[in-house]
C-alpha cells in the first residue's frame, strides 16, 4: 500500500502538468497569430515594397539600344546642278544604331504621390485582415462556451452519481436483509446506466467543440484540455473599438491621397536625353558614309488642357469618398442594434440567475427529505430518482444561464470592439 502511494505521489505532478489549462484571450491570440489569414500582413508589406521600389527605379537613367535598316524608294535631290559640287544624293538603304538615354529631372512629384499611394492602400489592405481576423472571435466564443458547457454538466453528472452511488449501496444493503423491494434497487442501477450514457454522449459533444476550436486556433486541443470560466467586465459607456471604424478612416484617406496623384499627373515633365550612334547617314545628311554622332538635350513635356479629365477623376474619387462614408453609417446603425440586443441578453440572463439559486435551494431541502424518507422506506426509489433529477436540472439550469450571460458579454465585447 505504501509503494502504491509512492508511485501515485510521485507521478502526480505529471498528471497536473498534462493538464492543458487554456483562457478565452489565449484563444484569441493564438487564432491572430496562426490563421493562416494573418500571413497576409507580411506578404502585403513586402509586395507593396517591391511596388514602391519599381516607382524608385522611375529616378533612374532609361537606357534604350536602338538599330535599323530601311530601303526607301525616293530620297533628297538637289533640282540644279551646283557649279564645282561633287555633293551626291543620299543612298536609298540607310543604317543606324543608338544608343538612347533619358533622365527624369523633374516630374512635379508624381512619383513621390504614388508612392504615398501605395503606403495608404497598404495600411487599408492591412486593416481589412485585421477586421476579417477580428470576426473569427465570435466563433471562437460559441466554441468555446460550449466547451464550458459541457465541462460544467460533465460535474454535475458525476456529482449525482455519487449521490446515486450513496442511495444504491443503502438501498442494496436493505435488499440483502429483506427490508427493501429488489425493484427499489433496479431502478436506481437502470438510473445509473443513464447517466453513464447521458456522461458518454456529453464527452462526444466536447471532443467536438474542442475539435472545432482547435481548428480556429491550430492548437491541438483533447481531453486534457481544461477551458478557464473567464471573467467579462464591460463598460457600457466605452465608445465603439471594432477595426471597420479604422478601416473606412484609411479608406477614405487613401481616396484622398489619389487626388493628389490625380493633380500632380498634369504637372509639367521635364527630362535631360542624350543619343549617340553610328549609322549611314548619319548627321550629315549629304555625306554617304558611316559615321558616329551625338546629341544631347532637354525635353518639356506639359498637358496643358485635358478636356476636364482630371475633374471628372476626382469627381469620382468623391463619390467614392461619399460610398465609404454611407457603409461607414449603416455600419454603425447595424453595430448598434447588436449592441442593444447583447446589452437585453445580459439583462435577461442576470435576472434567471436571480432565480436559479433560490430554485436550487429549495430543490436541495426537498431531496434532502426525500433522502431521508428513502433511507427509511417511506417512499419508493423512483420517487427519490424524480427529485434527484429535478434537483440537478435546476443546477444545470443554473449553469447554462452563468454560461449564456458569460458569452452574451464576451460577445459584447467583440460588437464593441474591446
Amino acid at each position: 500500500m505504501k509503494r502504491l502511494l509512492f508511485i501515485l505521489l510521485s507521478f502526480g505532478p505529471l498528471l497536473v502538468s498534462a493538464q492543458q489549462v487554456l483562457t478565452l484571450e489565449e484563444c484569441y491570440a493564438l487564432a491572430r497569430k496562426n490563421y493562416p489569414l494573418a500571413r497576409q500582413t507580411a506578404l502585403l508589406e513586402e509586395k507593396t515594397q517591391s511596388e514602391i521600389a519599381i516607382l524608385e527605379k522611375g529616378k533612374l537613367p532609361k537606357l534604350d539600344f536602338n538599330a535599323q535598316a530601311t530601303y526607301q524608294s525616293d530620297v533628297i535631290e538637289f533640282p540644279f546642278q551646283i557649279p564645282n559640287s561633287t555633293v551626291e544624293p543620299p543612298n536609298k538603304d540607310q543604317y543606324r544604331a543608338t544608343l538612347d538615354a533619358n533622365q527624369l529631372i523633374y516630374n512635379g512629384g508624381n512619383i513621390a504621390a504614388n508612392t504615398k499611394l501605395k503606403t495608404a492602400e497598404l495600411a487599408a489592405q492591412q486593416q481589412q485582415v485585421v477586421v476579417n481576423l477580428y470576426t473569427l472571435k465570435s466563433r471562437i466564443n460559441q466554441n468555446y462556451f460550449s466547451v464550458l458547457l459541457f465541462q460544467e454538466q460533465e460535474k454535475l453528472l458525476l456529482s449525482k452519481m455519487e449521490q446515486l452511488d450513496a442511495r444504491l449501496k443503502e438501498v442494496s444493503a436493505g435488499v440483502k436483509y429483506g427490508a427493501v423491494l429488489p425493484a427499489s434497487e433496479q431502478l436506481l442501477k437502470a438510473e445509473q446506466l443513464k447517466l453513464e450514457q447521458q456522461l458518454s454522449q456529453i464527452n462526444f459533444d466536447k471532443q467536438k467543440a474542442l475539435k472545432n476550436l482547435s481548428l480556429l486556433v491550430f492548437q491541438d486541443l483533447d481531453s486534457n484540455t481544461t477551458l478557464a470560466k473567464p471573467s467579462i467586465f464591460i463598460a457600457p459607456e466605452m465608445e465603439s473599438q471594432r477595426p471597420e471604424l479604422e478601416l473606412f478612416n484609411l479608406q477614405e484617406k487613401q481616396l484622398e491621397t489619389s487626388k493628389e496623384v490625380i493633380s500632380k499627373s498634369n504637372f509639367p515633365k521635364l527630362l535631360g536625353f542624350a543619343q549617340a550612334g553610328y549609322g549611314n547617314p548619319g548627321l550629315n545628311m549629304l555625306d554617304n558614309s558611316f559615321q558616329d554622332f551625338y546629341m544631347i538635350g532637354l525635353k518639356l513635356n506639359w498637358n496643358i488642357f485635358d478636356w476636364g479629365k482630371t475633374k471628372e477623376q476626382k469627381k469620382a474619387v468623391d463619390i467614392s469618398k461619399e460610398i465609404v462614408f454611407t457603409e461607414k453609417e449603416t455600419f454603425l446603425l447595424n453595430n448598434e442594434m447588436q449592441q442593444k440586443e447583447a446589452e437585453n441578453d445580459i439583462d435577461k440572463y442576470a435576472a434567471m440567475l436571480l432565480k436559479d439559486s433560490e430554485i436550487i435551494g429549495l430543490r436541495e431541502k426537498v431531496l434532502e427529505a426525500t433522502t431521508s424518507q428513502l433511507q427509511n422506506g417511506a417512499i419508493t426509489s423512483s420517487e427519490y430518482i424524480t427529485e434527484l433529477n429535478n434537483l440537478y436540472e435546476a443546477k444545470i439550469d443554473q449553469q447554462l444561464h452563468e454560461l449564456q450571460l458569460a458569452l452574451a458579454k464576451a460577445n459584447y465585447k467583440v460588437i464593441k470592439g474591446g
